[in-house]
């Protein structure tokens, strides 16, 4: 009986000999194989190891979800506008400025004159491009063809004209009636004809005018009394206001003793 085990038993430990004997072999094998090769020949993939180069923690490189820019048409067409009003906010040039409008540098189409909005194409101008205008009257339309007069408005208000009623013009050297306002005298002619000639001389600034120290004598020349500089009286509230916070400070102090005394007893 024990010589049959023996046999598979034998066998087994004739195996483990033989795979560590060949393990060790292939192992001495490229020892000797790496000795030999030159330092020059190595390769720096086989000596080095590659790991992960992406950002792993944060959200640095995460979505970015910001909050939306409002574009968009702010006024729609034949609305009033004033100069300032944006009319249109975008990202690239989808429309353009017409008539009486300008463009920001964020590509924002504003007014430039009071009027009504008119969104129109002009084939004449650009074949594909679309315009965003300003103008005066609400049944104008555009574009205005090309011969025709520009239309502006310079700061003025239209009147009708009627040629048969001539108005009376004033010019700002005509001598009227004299008006009399409450608090003013008003001198004579034969007053101010005895009044000292005033010369004046050229200043600096290419100017002709009166010396500083007499422009400061008017008040003089027209007998209005003027009380006299006290040079004592310069810092004379600056004082009170400093005598009134030192005795404050010292309210403040003597509640703070008087509580600290009631305290201890």
């Amino acid at each position: 009986m024990l010589v049959r085990v023996q046999a598979p038993l034998r066998a087994t430990l004739r195996s483990l000999a033989r795979s560590e004997a060949s393990s060790t072999s292939s192992t001495s094998y490229f020892d000797t194989l790496h000795l030999q090769l030159p330092t020059t020949a190595r390769s720096p993939i086989l000596s080095s190891i590659r790991h992960a180069s992406h950002q792993a923690q944060g959200r640095a490189n995460g979505p970015k979800s910001t909050a939306g820019r409002r574009l968009g048409a702010k006024k729609t067409g034949e609305e009033y506008v004033i100069p300032g009003n944006i009319i249109f906010r975008q990202r690239g040039t989808h429309w353009f400025p017409g008539e009486n409008c300008g463009m920001g540098r964020d590509h924002t189409i504003y007014a430039t004159e009071t009027g009504y909005v008119k969104y129109y194409k002009d084939p004449e101008r650009h074949p594909k491009r679309q315009y965003i205008g300003v103008v005066f009257e609400r049944s104008q339309t555009l574009p205005l063809p090309r011969n025709a007069a520009r239309r502006r408005r310079l700061g003025m208000i239209a009147i009708e004209y009627n040629p048969e009623t001539p108005t009376e013009v004033s010019g700002d050297l005509e001598v009227g009636e004299r008006v009399e306002v409450e608090g003013l005298k008003s001198v004579s002619n034969k007053k101010r004809k005895e009044l000292p000639k005033k010369e004046l001389t050229l200043r600096p600034g290419y100017m002709y005018r009166e010396a500083n120290w007499e422009i400061g004598r008017a008040a003089e020349r027209a007998n209005v009394k003027v009380r006299r500089y006290k040079p004592g009286d310069r810092f004379a509230a600056w004082r009170k206001t400093v005598i009134r916070r030192t005795k404050s400070a010292e309210r403040r102090g003597m509640r703070g003793k008087g509580k600290g005394k009631g305290k201890g007893k």
